[in-house]
């Protein structure tokens, strides 16, 4: 079971990787000067901020969940408890850049954020009382 763990970590990997080239083509048109309005302004400057916002994002609360990943693979704790909580932290990740990149919508937003958060404390959680043998190992 411990290598079905590793596919949700991948596609966080993955998932940033997008984001990286993302920002990489909605920055290309101010590096290259191209795309300008006439009065002067930035038309992508708007996308160009939610897009590195969201990147910043993948660094900051999937910390705790890396943590935990590597944590669980070390005391070969994984379960499928573990593996159903990762999953939902990484469609929680996904349905985040969504809304922050394509709206401006921070209530939404929020929503889907609380999905990432619980889902990486329930993973601390679940890991923690699994250690103290107050859970078993679900299979």
């Amino acid at each position: 079971m411990p290598h079905a763990f590793l596919y949700p970590m991948v596609m966080h990997v993955a998932l940033a990787a997008v984001i990286y080239a993302l920002l990489t083509a909605v920055r290309a048109p101010t590096v290259w000067g191209l795309g300008r309005s006439p009065d002067g302004s930035n038309p992508w400057a708007a996308l160009e901020r939610r897009v590195s916002a969201n990147l910043s994002n993948q660094f900051e609360w999937p910390l705790f969940f890396y943590a935990a990943c590597l944590l669980l693979l070390q005391l070969q704790a994984v379960d499928a408890v573990q593996i159903t909580l990762a999953w939902l932290f990484i469609a929680g990740r996904v349905a985040h850049s969504l809304v922050q990149v394509l709206t401006a919508n921070v209530q939404l937003r929020g929503i889907v954020f609380t999905v990432n958060f619980l889902a990486v404390l329930g993973m601390w959680g679940w890991l923690i009382a699994g250690q103290l043998g107050l859970v078993g190992r679900a299979a």
